[in-house]
């Protein structure tokens, strides 16, 4: 007996020396995407099954695209009669009602039709007697827009528009002088009414769906229903909706529902969410901003700061908000400019120099690195793409080594929903998976979007060609060919991504997604 307690007391401590990989309960996931670019498809799949989930996909005809809208009627059937059994289903109602995101904002489809498509989603808990984690969207009110995205007027009016939703809101808010009242109307008067009428009637129709979905949400027909709010700002129409549909579910407890700033990130962020809760798991995560404003910044494209938006976007992930530093299991580093003040990372700042907050904040990382913190990090300091002097100067000091994930892609909102997921993720990845995904980000979020995207960029500019970067078209190959060689480059700068070996398309025939695969 004495001999056989021995042997299992050895045997236990040989486990407990294995590299720390906590492998959890394997989960099936049934995932509709709003639409097929990597970050809602490829790059969320690739992130669940390498911690050893399965994921099941409509088939990608199914799946809008940049070409082609999705097919609601198909996806329907095959959601409710085709899919096999799951632990879990996360769903976009954006493809199940309109055919995708974009057609969000585009579509002419007549509201009993809308009505209709809402009101199968009643089905849902009945036909698939699984947890069921629901997001739609909140139609966005961005600057300016090109590129097919958005209604074809947009392009000439959207800067208009954008400036008349500010005074939508700051009338809602019973905020406007007779001034501003004049002003307002004036600023009516500048947008044709048949433009107005098509964007504010859509609107509404929006608006309607997603009060729709909260009454099924009232009657849990739903396990998580979230909202995601699309390129906003403090004062807009999404800014207005949201505040009106966060009255309406203000009976909600947080584990029920929420309404969360970004929306690209929604799907990995309930698919993280279903595998914490599948699991029994709520990690908790502490965020450690870098010196300055801090936690206190708005990101471009939003309308809350990130002492707002932060400790929603880890709720709904399934996780806490941790108190301390050493009480956390994860921590998510989020690194912001000092001054508050977020730019494009094609912005002419984004150079390869390090200020001295930046060297303080890469020495405090190394430092909590070094005591066994498991760090993410969100490097948020631009938009669209990593902090080239940061990142830089990091990498040198061996930070990337240290990490569990990285991210910088889109809005600030976005690469915090990723590292939250990834970094959660991470505990079940095995080390190789989750070196391939961190150098997918590395090479995406920074060596692309900050730099091979800034240089062709500028030479579109310089050419006077600015549509190619909407529409690449005939130079497509050739535009991937130069930017893979600029990522192959800094790759090569740096011992964590040195001799990496990957492909790199444009999924979506323009710069400002593409789609990594890495192959060593």
């Amino acid at each position: 007996m004495l001999f056989a307690k021995a042997v299992k007391t050895l045997f236990t401590l040989a486990v407990l020396s294995l590299p720390c990989v906590a492998y959890a309960k394997p989960v099936t996931i049934l995932y509709v995407p709003m639409d097929n670019r990597p970050v809602n498809t490829s790059y969320v799949e690739q992130t669940m099954v390498a911690a050893g989930c399965k994921v099941i996909m409509p088939p990608e005809k199914l799946i809008p695209s940049n070409i082609s809208e999705g097919k609601p009627d198909s996806l329907w059937d095959w959601l409710v009669t085709k899919a096999p059994k799951a632990d879990a289903a996360v769903i976009s109602t954006d493809s199940l009602i309109y055919g995708g995101l974009v057609a969000s904002r585009t579509h002419f489809l007549p509201e009993a039709t809308l009505t209709k498509r809402v009101n199968r989603l009643n089905e849902l808990e009945r036909n698939l007697p699984i947890d069921l984690y629901v997001f739609s969207t909140i139609m966005r009110t961005p600057r300016a827009s090109k590129g097919n995205v958005e209604p074809p007027y947009y392009a000439e009016y959207g800067p208009k528009i954008f400036a008349y939703s500010e005074w939508i809101d700051k009338g809602d808010q019973h905020r406007l002088n007779f001034a501003e009242q004049v002003e307002k109307t004036m600023a009516r008067q500048e947008i044709p009414k048949e433009y107005l009428k098509d964007w504010l009637d859509r609107r509404q129709k929006n608006y309607d769906v997603n009060v729709q979905l909260l009454n099924l949400a009232k009657r849990n027909k739903f396990h998580f229903f979230a909202i995601g709010k699309d390129d906003n700002a403090p004062l807009s129409n999404t800014h207005m909706e949201a505040k009106h549909l966060n009255r309406l579910g203000f009976a909600f407890s947080k584990k029920d529902f929420s309404i969360i700033d970004g929306v690209d990130q929604l799907g990995l962020l309930l698919m993280t969410r279903a595998y914490n809760e599948t699991n029994n798991k709520s990690p908790k995560i502490y965020p450690l901003y870098s010196e300055g404003v801090g936690q206190g910044t708005l990101p471009q494209y939003s309308d809350s700061r990130f002492q707002d938006s932060v400790p929603q976007q880890i709720i709904a992930a399934g996780a806490q908000v941790a108190p301390t530093l050493q009480a956390a299991d994860l921590v998510l580093a989020i690194n912001t400019p000092a001054d508050g003040i977020v730019q494009d990372a094609t912005a002419k700042s984004n150079k390869y120099y390090a200020s001295l907050p930046n060297k303080r904040y890469i020495a405090k990382l190394m430092q909590i690195a070094a005591k066994g913190a498991k760090i993410s990090l969100a490097d948020v300091s631009y938009s669209n793409g990593g902090d080239n002097g940061f990142m830089h100067n990091f990498a040198l000091a061996g930070g990337l080594e240290k990490l569990v994930a990285y991210n910088a892609w889109n809005t600030g909102d976005n690469a915090i929903g990723f590292a939250i997921s990834q970094g959660i993720m991470a505990e079940s990845t095995p080390p190789k998976e989750l070196k391939k995904l961190i150098k997918q980000r590395l090479i995406d979020d920074w060596f692309y979007q900050s730099n091979a995207r800034n240089k062709i960029t500028q030479h579109f500019d310089k050419i006077t060609r600015e549509d190619l970067k909407y529409n690449l078209g005939a130079v497509n190959k050739q535009t991937a060919i130069e930017a893979k060689q600029t990522c192959l480059t800094l790759a090569n700068k740096y011992p964590f991504t040195k001799n990496s070996q990957f492909t790199l398309t444009y999924p979506w025939d323009r710069l400002f997604e593409v789609n990594i695969e890495i192959k060593k």
